[in-house]
């Protein structure tokens, strides 16, 4: 069974930075599309960044602010210029499939989930 696991959430003032990560273990796939989900109460699921093969991408909120970034089965967020807004549990999602095309912030792409690292930004 694929595990996901998160880790590096944590709270930091507006303006701030955080580093998540995520590692994919006991695979049975040689590789993996992977990607940064975030969720609060009050919205939807929404994809945040995504990398295939070393391209990326990112939603409009966070471009310029946070970097994708992927090693084998372990991928990274390096989240700089953090606002408020940005407050969320952050999940970190894999998926097996070769797709050829950009890389997806779509939650119906990915299998694999992890259980989420919540990420708290104050004003």
């Amino acid at each position: 069974q694929v595990q996901v696991v998160e880790s590096g959430g944590g709270s930091v003032q507006s303006g701030g930075s955080l580093r998540l990560s995520c590692v994919v273990s006991r695979s049975v796939y040689p590789r993996y599309r992977m990607a940064w989900f975030r969720q609060t109460p009050e919205k939807e699921r929404e994809g945040v960044a995504a990398i295939d093969n070393g391209r990326t991408n990112y939603a409009d909120p966070v471009k310029g602010r946070f970097t994708i970034s992927q090693d084998k089965n372990t991928l990274f967020l390096q989240m700089n210029n953090l606002k408020p807004e940005d407050t969320a549990i952050y999940y970190c999602a894999a998926d097996p499939r070769y797709t050829g095309k950009e890389p997806s912030l779509g939650r119906s792409t990915y299998t694999y989930w992890g259980q989420g690292t919540q990420v708290t930004v104050s004003s």
